[in-house]
């Protein structure tokens, strides 16, 4: 199925950014779709079962000293063979001899032909993540998003609870803020998603009686950050009495955002209660359940051990009285 989103061939060219060799007619309206990138190695030595042509194809220095070795009129029926399946582009690495032959077919088929200086795995990397980036699913969640000792928290939680408040008092503290009031999300990966400010309201803060700050005039361009995984969601909520909250966190609660699980957790809040600390240690306290140590697990093991050692002191009692 054809993906929703879509990135300009264009704008991919100034990304990597390249060299353009030949230009296409048609050069500023080519779109991909796909994030997945092709060497077409065997494509060169006539083999198209399962080709998919809609992918971006990188040619490297295995591929070209494939092609020099052939005679000339071979070179152009492999490439005029690839070509006229209509790829989106083809790029050359490590700032490849263009051939004749390979201009020709471009030119027959009108296929852009690009040229870049790096290696051939550097710019496939390179144009994966660019790609995957500004192809991948997406949607818009109300909250604030911030960097605090590099985990991404995203603070949710109804109108007027303080997150944009808390936002304020964490860039005062040092960190980074991604967004504010609204959020856009993207799947950039199996595990991954990525969060990022619209345009229009980036490095901007609605505070209700201040108006909107500008928060890179104002605290610098440390305190910003264009886009943060997300790591953490944190739904803060009002404090209510009769509810049941957390008091171990061994069980660990997920929410699912574009299909990835994200770890959540739900924090209270009341007068006293120091909303930027909490979310400082709840910060800390997820890099080190990225390092392995669960801080909630090792104390439940230690109250079981504890228990145990009780029960076995009690029997050990019984039997000496």
């Amino acid at each position: 199925m054809e993906n929703k989103y879509s990135y300009k061939l264009s704008k991919l060219t100034e990304d990597i950014p390249a060299e353009i060799i030949f230009k296409s007619t048609d050069f500023d309206d080519v779109l991909i779709y796909t994030g997945d990138v092709h060497r077409p190695g065997l494509q060169l030595a006539d083999y198209y079962e399962h080709f998919e042509p809609t992918r971006i194809q990188l040619i490297g220095q295995m591929e070209m000293s494939y092609m020099q070795g052939l005679p000339r009129p071979e070179r152009l029926r492999k490439w005029e063979a690839l070509m006229k399946h209509k790829i989106p582009a083809l790029i050359m690495c490590h700032r490849a001899d263009i051939t004749s032959a390979m201009l020709e077919a471009a030119e027959k088929y009108d296929v852009t032909i690009l040229c870049t200086h790096t290696h051939t795995t550097e710019t496939m990397s390179k144009v994966i993540r660019l790609v995957k980036r500004e192809i991948a699913p997406r949607l818009t969640q109300h909250g604030v998003l911030v960097e605090v000792y590099g985990v991404g928290l995203l603070l949710v939680g109804e109108s007027g609870v303080g997150k944009s408040e808390t936002a304020i008092e964490l860039l005062k503290r040092g960190h980074r803020l991604i967004a504010d009031d609204a959020v856009e999300i993207k799947a950039i990966d199996v595990n991954v998603v990525q969060g990022t400010a619209p345009d229009l309201i980036r490095h901007y803060v609605e505070l209700r009686g201040l108006g909107v700050i500008d928060v890179r005039q104002i605290f610098g361009s440390g305190a910003i950050k264009d886009y943060q995984n997300v790591h953490l969601v944190c739904n803060i909520e009002l404090w209510k009495d009769d509810a049941k909250y957390d008091r171990l966190g061994v069980e660990e609660k997920t929410i699912d955002i574009l299909g990835v699980k994200v770890p959540t957790v739900t924090i209270p809040v009341k007068p006293g209660r120091n909303l930027a600390v909490i979310l400082e240690v709840a910060a800390m306290n997820q890099r080190q359940k990225f390092m392995g140590h669960n801080a909630a697990v090792e104390f439940s093991k230690q109250i079981d051990k504890h228990m145990d050692n009780q029960l076995l002191e009690a029997v050990a009692l019984g039997h000496n009285q």
